[in-house]
């Protein structure tokens, strides 16, 4: 038994009755369907649901109740991952309504930083599979392989290999809890239909020796192999999707440095696609700049930068911000990027250093000599600005965040490493080391710190801000392709969109409940651009902004009644 028009599960309209053929316990065990007690009198009677569940009948209200209560008797994050996720997986609607809901108490355990520690457990403490698994064994297997997803219509895929799980490197087929997690965001803040969306994971094996000596681990027991072979099996999954979901946008995530450049630049002007770690993460962190500018009353083009970290994220942000500063002052690339100096492994990135560079970190090497230490770096360069990517915890000391005071009245400090325990600083450290004038913001939350009589609210760097309104945005367009000019529009919307009371209180991004609004007004400014540029692939509507808030998905429950056969 089936759903009447099964591959279309996103119920968009419960204005009418939707009927269906599936009865009885196919219906509670289908979570796109499955009310649970919210099921009427009528609804049970229809569906054959009489005597499966309990006589009273409840409202999604009451039920949230239930979950809270249960929810909050946990007191290991870990466990209230585990919880979620099993709600997760027997009723969607609920899952949605509660976190849409709960959104500030809910991300950080079902994102960044408790995914981080799901992800490190993934094998031991599965329940029930989400998403898809392609392994270097499924070579030339995964046009096939796709057709055993029921759904005819996504609208996205998040891929990972696994490779680069936040700041916690190589998590393999464990890494699976990092494109789940940012499905649900995009539900829940982009509003993009549950069924729509598509978690892959891409096993290509794994480095982490733990892990091959795991015998819970669900990957296959191999170490990664050669480039070739996984730029083949990259470019076999890219074609199968587009063949299989034709308008479907495909996010990268977390791939390590040497595949995300070169995956990002192979595709990106032929498919629609984006590699969250670079773009996404780049256009927060330059929202949150135009933010620090507007509480100094000072220009981009007049700061002095320096990147602790010269990964994808680095370059990304830096890419952002250089996009940024050409857009503000006229001024050109070249000149933008002397504002810059990134800090490796090595020390300062320089073009006659001691080995070859990566070719990402090209653009930005100095003709200087190499200066080994962040501190000497800081003296040297007399920066105004410094950025934290490098996934080295507790690395930005108290010496060094009180030299930032010698070059600025208002330093700009932007802890951005994920998990927590990864962050260069915390935001007391930040605040305190400097009597309150830093303006600081991170990768991962941190709670206000009071100090001196008076509140801050530090700003989380979260790329949630900015990839579901982005990605939805594409999407409802049909874009031909993500381009970084919209990146920066989302980040300059994002920006705009700090009152001046959140300002006040020293925090340079809106208040994260606003999300849904957010992701809509960023969608829209991605619809409008990608429709005067010609990207888009269908006509443009009379109000964008009101297309795009009907279009999206909303937690709630549609009525049922029985089909006939």
């Amino acid at each position: 038994m089936a759903l009447v028009k099964r591959r279309r599960y996103q119920l968009e309209s419960s204005s009418e009755p939707l009927e269906v053929i599936v009865r009885g316990l196919d219906v509670l065990n289908e979570p796109l369907l499955n009310k649970g007690t919210a099921f009427t009198e009528e609804e049970r009677d229809a569906l054959g649901l009489r005597g499966l569940v309990p006589p009273k009948v409840t409202d999604i209200d009451e039920q949230i109740t239930r979950v809270m209560e249960n929810y909050r008797r946990k007191t290991d994050p870990l466990e209230k991952f585990i919880f979620l996720t099993s709600l997760h997986d027997r009723n969607e609607t609920l899952y949605y309504k509660v976190l849409t809901e709960n959104l500030m108490e809910m991300t950080p355990i079902v994102y960044t930083p408790v995914v981080g520690a799901a992800c490190q457990q993934f094998g031991h403490i599965y329940r029930k599979n989400r998403g898809m698994y392609i392994s270097l064994h499924d070579k030339g297997r995964i046009r096939e392989m796709f057709d055993n997803w029921n759904q005819d219509e996504i609208d996205i895929i998040v891929i990972s290999d696994g490779s680069r799980i936040l700041g916690l490197g190589d998590l393999g087929a464990n890494g699976m809890g990092i494109p789940i997690g940012k499905l649900a965001l995009y539900v829940a803040g982009g509003g993009i239909y549950p069924c729509k969306t598509l978690p892959i994971l891409l096993d290509m094996g794994t480095n982490n020796q733990e892990l091959l000596d795991d015998p819970l681990y669900l990957g296959i027991h191999e170490k990664r192999g050669d480039d070739e072979e996984y730029y083949e099996i990259v470019d076999e999954f890219v074609k199968a999707a587009k063949d299989r979901w034709p308008k479907v946008l495909i996010q990268w995530e977390d791939f390590t440095n040497d595949h995300a450049f070169p995956i990002l630049s192979k595709y990106r002007e032929d498919v629609l696609c984006f590699n969250d770690d670079i773009q996404g993460t780049g256009a927060v962190a330059l929202s949150g700049l135009l933010g620090g500018m507007r509480m100094k009353n000072e220009k981009l083009a007049d700061q002095r930068i320096i990147f602790y970290g010269a990964g994808s994220a680095a370059v990304g942000i830096a890419d952002m911000i250089v996009a940024g500063i050409v857009e503000e002052s006229g001024m050109s690339e070249v000149d933008a990027r002397k504002l810059f100096w990134l800090i490796d492994s090595q020390g300062l990135v320089v073009k006659n250093g001691s080995r070859p560079l990566q070719e990402h970190k090209v653009p930005y090497a100095r003709d200087e000599e190499q200066i080994k230490g962040l501190h000497d770096v800081i003296k040297y360069v007399k920066p105004t600005i410094l950025v934290g990517v490098s996934g080295q915890g507790q690395t930005f000391t108290e010496p060094i965040v009180k030299e930032m005071l010698n070059y600025s009245d208002q330093p700009i400090i932007f802890a951005l490493s994920n998990p927590t325990t990864k962050s260069e600083c915390t935001a007391e450290q930040a605040y305190r080391w400097t009597a309150g004038k830093a303006i600081f913001a991170s990768g991962s939350p941190f709670d206000p710190v009071r100090m001196g009589g008076k509140i801050f609210v530090p700003g989380q760097g979260n790329n949630m801000f900015i990839f579901p309104g982005v990605g939805l945005g594409a999407s409802l367009c049909q874009a031909s392709k993500v381009t970084d000019a919209m990146f920066y529009m989302a980040a300059k919307t994002l920006a705009e969109m700090v009152t001046e009371e959140e300002l006040k209180l020293r925090t340079v991004y809106p208040d994260l409940r606003k999300i849904r609004s957010i992701s809509a007004t960023i969608a829209a400014a991605v619809c409008k651009m990608a429709f005067d540029e010609g990207l888009a692939g269908i006509d443009e509507p009379e109000n964008i902004l009101e297309f795009v808030e009907e279009s999206m998905f909303k937690p709630e429950y549609p009525k049922y009644v029985a089909a006939e056969l």
